[in-house]
Formats: structure tokens, sequence, C-alpha cells
């Protein structure tokens, strides 16, 4: 294969502060035609600014120093901006992290691809929407004839980044730039992407540099992967080596943090600290305050390339032949033990017992909005966000609510602790109704049950301190501290502020970051610092909705080991809403599958994910990445998109996409197939004669 991509040495800088931020610094790399390179990291090293350096979009405070960056031989540094507008789209093109923040709101789709189309191609406006709207059926885009026409908000969240692929491809580039193209989508539209990506590629042999932090994305689509720390690349392979034989420590590190159904008894191994300022200049291994591996000399000099096979090379003084460090397996594949765990209580059999009783008892939970329309706000319908559904949740247990976007996962934790008023149905904790409660008696339960959102920055105040946003909970629901505790005395500021030290130590904080603001720490920290705010009433239930879907594998691992031991030493009960299966594997007892504001299977973990019986929940967990795969693995592909929630179909909300359907999947909705006292379903492959029959058996 011939180089259609060469950096070299390429050195870029943030003019943010006082000292400038090397954010990319002395990267090299070479990408060959039709093939997938990755480039792995945590938020922060310098991936995507290293995507903007070579489309030279760099931010104004951003500046590239050194280096070349070398398309097809010719150097992108060295030429005009005029002959770039040339090179975006044409030759290289940009799928961005975020589509919402990068499609125009006020331009059509249509619109929107052929200002692309008008900038490389010479086409009649008829040619040119015959080509948008091929471009629009190939990336999957249900009745693009007419939904070409549509503005970007009335599009769902897979069906923008599906947009941005069609807008990328339309000048047929040489090199697609993906940076994190699935990392806010459903397992079910992130395989659709990812496959629609392979198709393209084979199709036009196009090559793709893919930014990711997701190892299992990663094991699917890529030929050769750059590890990238603190603006250089320490680690390069092919993914053959690199899967079965990770070389540097912080390699080492990310697939020890992953979560596994195996590891759910024990913590998850975390990589201490954070990625290092990029203001310094570094003497010695960058990775060094964080590695489990450090020596003296990794502190001395800056390790060099170092060759383990003709394909994979690492920058670490462990493989230096001529050190006395190095070793002949300094890391073996499934490491026994990780020196470097960092976990707040250690994770063994809970401290508290935990029972069968239902703490939480939903019973046909419905939640509808109206549709308003015209001049006098008439209700024309409703949209029926959550739709009949039911659970329970024992103390001290952990259910998981799973499902794509849009099917009324968060809606269901809102209206249970009545931040929305269900429009009907049951829910009752620990045996007291809480629909129709009067809102002073609502208010004074308020501290049993709390919620922890999934963008912490979003829901912490930024102009108060730590301190004042963990107080603010207890004040508001009169929290008594410990001392306090079964008396009419107003906690003093001593008392108050000693509790609020204790729940910094809890969650893994160090006391003297109550005086700090939120925008002072990391996505793992805020994140940390909001189930702190939920803690600080001392509840008996936590509803965390997707609490690490924006976070790095090792900074989910930090809040995955803490909800862990918080359980096990405080009894608490979890509610988790997430889409990540991995993550329920490890951290759930049981897990409830959502589809359209209705639950369509049930069971315990192992039940669920080990006998998948409906077909909605088979396509969902066919279509999780697997860094181990297998040859008879395979992708089942649901047709079409999640239907509306004003618009629910006849019948099973699934037929229109199931490959099972049948005629009267069409007229009824089924009803409840049971396979265990734990594990049901609502299906009409399996009646209520069957699962009892297998259940026998």
């Amino acid at each position: 294969m011939s180089e259609l991509l060469e950096i070299d040495n390429l050195e870029t800088i943030l003019h943010t502060g006082k000292e400038p931020v090397r954010a990319v610094d002395g990267l090299s790399l070479k990408i060959s035609r039709g093939e997938t390179f990755a480039l792995l990291g945590e938020s922060g090293c310098g991936k995507s600014m290293t995507a903007l350096s070579i489309m030279r979009l760099l931010p104004d405070a951003g500046e590239i120093l050194a280096g070349s960056i070398k398309i097809n031989g010719s150097d992108l540094l060295q030429l005009p901006e005029i002959d770039m507008r040339t090179i975006r789209g044409k030759h290289i093109s940009m799928i961005f992290q975020e589509p919402m923040l990068s499609l125009n709101p006020v331009l059509t789709i249509a619109e929107q691809i052929n200002e692309v189309l008008k900038r490389h191609f010479n086409l009649t406006p008829e040619a040119a929407q015959t080509r948008i709207l091929d471009l629009l059926n190939h990336v999957g885009i249900p009745d693009a004839a007419r939904r070409m026409h549509e503005y970007s908000f009335q599009f769902s969240g897979g069906m923008k980044q599906r947009a941005m692929v069609a807008m990328a491809l339309a000048g047929e580039p040489e090199l697609l730039i993906a940076d994190e193209p699935t990392t806010a989508l459903d397992v079910t539209i992130q395989a659709q992407v990812l496959e629609l990506m392979r198709q393209i590629q084979q199709r036009n042999h196009m090559a793709i540099l893919l930014i990711t932090h997701d190892l299992g994305v990663v094991s699917e689509m890529a030929q050769r992967i750059a590890v990238m720390y603190a603006g250089e690349i320490i680690e390069l392979a092919t993914r053959e080596d690199f899967f079965a034989h990770p070389a540097h420590p912080y390699s080492h590190q990310l697939f020890a943090s992953l979560p596994k159904k195996q590891k759910r008894n024990q913590a998850l191994a975390v990589i201490n600290g954070n990625v290092p300022s990029l203001t310094q200049e570094f003497i010695g291994c960058r990775f060094a305050d964080r590695c489990n591996k450090v020596t003296d000399i990794c502190y001395q000099s800056k390790p060099q390339w170092q060759t383990i096979t003709p394909h994979h090379q690492v920058r670490c003084h462990l493989f230096n032949k001529d050190s006395t460090l190095a070793t002949n397996n300094p890391f073996p594949k499934t490491p026994e033990k990780n020196e470097n765990i960092a976990v707040v209580d250690p994770i063994s059999a809970a401290t508290l017992p935990k029972t069968n009783n239902a703490l939480l008892e939903v019973n046909d939970l419905k939640v509808h909005f109206p549709i308003h329309k015209g001049f006098f706000r008439r209700v024309v319908g409703h949209v029926k966000a959550v739709d009949g559904l039911s659970l329970k949740i024992s103390a001290g247990k952990t259910l998981a609510l799973v499902g794509e976007s849009g099917c009324g996962k968060t809606t269901v934790g809102k209206s249970i602790l009545q931040l929305i008023n269900p429009t009907a149905g049951s829910v009752r904790y620990n045996n007291q109704e809480l629909v129709g409660l009067k809102r002073k008696e609502l208010r004074q339960m308020r501290s049993e049950f709390q919620f922890v959102f999934q963008d912490p920055y979003s829901s912490l105040n930024p102009r108060m301190r730590i301190i004042e946003i963990l107080e603010e909970g207890m004040n508001a629901l009169n929290v008594d501290t410990n001392d306090q505790e079964n008396t009419n005395q107003q906690p003093s500021a001593f008392s108050r502020e000693q509790e609020i030290n204790d729940l910094l130590q809890r969650v893994g904080l160090p006391i003297e970051t109550k005086w700090r603001y939120p925008h002072e720490f990391s996505g793992g920290q805020r994140q940390r610092i909001a189930i702190a705010r939920a803690l600080a009433v001392n509840p008996k239930l936590l509803i965390c909705d997707e609490p690490t879907s924006a976070l790095d594998i090792s900074v989910q691992a930090q809040i995955l080991n803490l909800l862990k031991s918080l359980q096990n030493n405080l009894g608490l009960a979890f509610l988790f809403i997430t889409h990540n299966i991995a993550v329920v594997e490890y951290l759930a007892d049981e897990i409830a599958v959502m589809y359209l504001g209705r639950i369509v299977e049930q069971g315990h973990i192992d039940e669920v994910t080990n006998h998948p019986k409906h077909p909605y929940t088979q396509a969902l967990l066919s279509a999780v990445p697997q860094i181990e795969q297998t040859p008879d693995q395979k992708i089942i592909k649901l047709a079409g998109d999640l239907p509306s929630p004003a618009a629910p179909p006849s019948g099973c909300h699934f037929h229109p996409r199931c490959q099972h359907v049948m005629p009267i999947c069409r007229k009824s909705y089924p009803q409840t197939s049971v396979f265990s006292p734990t594990h049901t379903t609502h299906c009409f492959l399996y009646t209520q004669e069957q699962s009892s029959s297998d259940h026998e058996h």
C-alpha cells in the first residue's frame, strides 16, 4: 500500500494563557491508502488537535510551529488558504465529534451537502439533487427524498451523525478523519455508522483516521493503532499485535480498566492522577507520575522508540535492551494484580445485607406529553414517552435500564422522582405512594432518593464553590449532621463543614477541593462531585442517568468503583440508565430493556445477556463492539429508525423493524411470557405455554 498521509514531527501549540500549551508535540505517523488508522487516548492528550492541524482548522489561539503534513507528497502547511479550500472536502474530509454543533441550523441538509458539491464539482442543479439523494440513501436516511429538505434539528442524534457522514463523503475524499464518530450514539446506531464507513471505504478505497477512546470500536475497525498520551505517540502497532500484547504501561492499564462481567466481584484497575499539563517542558517520561512500573530513569531521561516486532514499537525504558530494566516479558497479557488500583473502599461482600424486599415499585407508569397546535393551542395528540412501564428495585441492588435514545429512559427516572408528573400509574417508595403526593410531603421525602445527571458540568452551578454546592442540598432538605441526629438543633458551621470533608473523602476527592469551582475539575472529578451532592442528603436510592457515557475508560473505571463501593458500604439501590452493555454486565444485578416507552424484556443480568429472548434485545447485544471477536459473531441489523412516540406502531411497537414479524404482531401487543421467576419478555415468538415448559425443563 502506498502512503497517502505522512506527518513528520508535527508541533502544534495553543496560546491560551501565560504559557503556551503544547497540544501536539513532535508527532509523526503515516497512513496508507484504504487503511483504517486508529488514534487512541484519553481526553486532553491531543487527538482532536492533531485532526484540526491536518485540516488546518485550528482555533484562533492555535499555531503550528514545526513539522510537515503531506497528502500525496504535497505539504499542506506550505499551501495558501485558497488552495486548502480545494483540499478540504475533496481530498480530506472530517466528521466532527458533535454533529449538532457542526451542522448549520438555518440551512436544510440538502443545502449543506450542496455547498460541498458546488465547491468541488460542476454539476447541474438536477444532477446535484440526484447526487444528494444518493448520498443520503447510502448513509441510511429513511425517506431521504422528503427528509433531505428538513433541518438538522428535525433529525435524531443518529440521523444527524449519518447526515454528517454524507456531507463528509460528498466530495469523494481520499482520507476521512472521524473524530469520536460514535461517542454519543446507541450501540445499534453505532453499528450502522461503522458498517457504513466500512462499506464506503471498500468501495472508494478511502483511508480513515479514526479518533476514539473506545477499544471495542478500535478492535472492529482499525488495521493499525497509535496510542497517544500528553501530546505524543507512545505506542504504534498493528491491531493483532496491540490487542494480543499491549506493550506500554499506559496501554496495559487501559485494558485493565475495562469493565467485564468476569470482574463483577472485584475492583477495576484505574490510572491514578490526570494527563499532565502540556504547558511544561518534559525531561523524562510523560507517564511517569501515573505509571505502576516507574523507576528513577523514567524521571531522568526521555524514552526513545524501541522495536518489539517489525510492526510494533513503543516509547518505554522497559523495552530498551541496553537498560537494566529490560525484561523478557514486562507485561503478561492478563495481569493477576494491578499495583495501581485506586479505590475509595475495597469492593468485597456487602457490609450491609441485600434484601429482596422492593424499595421501589413502579406499576403501569405512563407519561404522555400533549401536542398543541394552532392559535388556540388545541391538544391534537400525545407523545407517549412512557407507556405502561413496571419495575422493581430492592434495597442494595442495581437495576440497569437500557435502550436506544428516545425510548423514554430519562423520562422514567425523572417521573419516578416526581420531577415530571406521571399521567397514570403508581410509584411506591418504601411502601409509600409518591404519585399525587402533596408538595410539602414530597419535599420531606426528597432526601431518600436523588438523581445523578448525565452531564455534571451542566448540573453544577458554575458560580458556587463545591462547599456551597454540597451545603445547598443539605440546607434545602434540612439534613442534620450525625451529631445533631434526632434533635431539633440546627447544625453548627463546624459540624456541617466536617460532614462535607467526610463526603469529599468518601468520593475520593481531597478536602481542600471544597474551595474550588466546578470549572477547575476534570470530567471524572465533576462526576464525583455530582455523586457527593446526591450523597449529601443520605439517600437510599440513586437514579444515575448515563453517568459514564462521556468519560474515558480509566475515569469510567474510577466512577464504577466508587458506585460499587458506596453500594456495598451504604446499602444504596441504583436505577442505572445507560446504553453501555459492558458497564451493565459489570455493575447491574438485573436489567430491563426498554423500547418506545415500554419494557420488552427483563431479568437477572446473566439470564438476559446470556440468553436474550426478545428480537430487540438480541439485536442490541449483537451490536456491542467486542475486543475479542469470534468467527460466529454476527450483528443483527435493524431496519429503519426508532418510531416516533407521538405515533407508535399498532400492535407490538417493534414489529416494523423485526425480522421475525408475524401478522399477529401488527394487531395486538404481546402479553408477558415467563421463562423463570426473574426472566420475562413481551413477544409472540413465545407463548405462555412454551415459556412455561421451557422453565420446567
